[in-house]
């Protein structure tokens, strides 16, 4: 039995501002069912309260506390390890670490910086890590849509540090087991009772998989052809829409 779900957002219930078919009565289904719901994304270019606003502008209704991204757990991260991040993350976000910087850094913290991943940004961010500075990604995926067309996400710039610094990341995000946890913790369900929904096959339904949780890749947003080989043979289900998924959870 399916007794919580994890959605994710853009691809799923939204593409560039705009709410997929169904995606409301998706959620409306589920709440009249009973079944508690949590939101899990891996964007990085906007502040928690920002997302909430636009999804609530879209008429879906999320609390704030049932929203999880990346930068809530980078913050917790950070603080719990009182650490002193330097930053490459996009200009809207940085305000969100603004409380826990200071010389020197002690970490590099990346996370998808649109058009400030330039080269000057990351060739500071390599000369860090040569010194010694662990390296922090707020995600890894490698594209994510773009108002209807695909382009890069963090996950390559930081394949591209791990490269030159001959390292490997901390991944905070999707597809890191602790990220999917911490959702599923505000359940409080096992995680064999809940699912997540996600249109990338890597990051949500394989990520979740391996946390635990069991996975639906839905065909949309940035869900390419073949990717149903990726899930179905760790026992990933894949279905069309909203409407099809709701009919498989109740």
């Amino acid at each position: 039995m399916i007794h919580g779900v994890l959605f994710d957002l853009e691809g799923v219930l939204c593409v560039g501002g705009y709410p997929l078919p169904g995606a409301r009565e998706a959620m409306l289904s589920l709440r009249a069912a009973g079944i508690p719901m949590r939101f899990i994304t891996n964007g990085t270019r906007m502040p928690r309260s920002t997302v909430i606003d636009r999804l609530a502008a879209m008429g879906l209704e999320v609390p704030f506390e049932h929203l999880f991204t990346p930068v809530v757990a980078a913050r917790n991260y950070l603080l719990t390890r009182q650490l002193t991040p330097h930053l490459l993350v996009h200009p809207r976000i940085e305000s969100e670490f603004a409380d826990l910087l200071g010389p020197p850094p002690n970490v590099v913290l990346v996370g998808d910086a649109g058009a400030a991943f330039d080269y000057t940004a990351l060739n500071r961010c390599f000369r860090l890590l040569l010194d010694g500075l662990p390296l922090l990604a707020m995600g890894a995926n490698r594209h994510f849509n773009d108002d209807g067309q695909l382009s890069l996400d963090a996950g390559p710039f930081v394949a591209a540090l791990e490269y030159a610094a001959e390292m490997e990341a901390v991944v905070l995000g999707k597809p890191a087991a602790d990220f999917f946890q911490a959702a599923v913790a505000g359940l409080e369900l096992p995680a064999q009772d809940v699912i997540m929904v996600g249109d990338d096959a890597e990051m949500d339904v394989c990520g979740a998989l391996a946390a635990g949780l069991r996975g639906i890749l839905v065909r949309t947003g940035k869900y390419r052809p073949g990717d149903e080989a990726k899930v179905t043979p760790l026992g990933g289900r894949v279905f069309n829409d909203l409407d099809a998924v709701v009919d498989y959870i109740l």
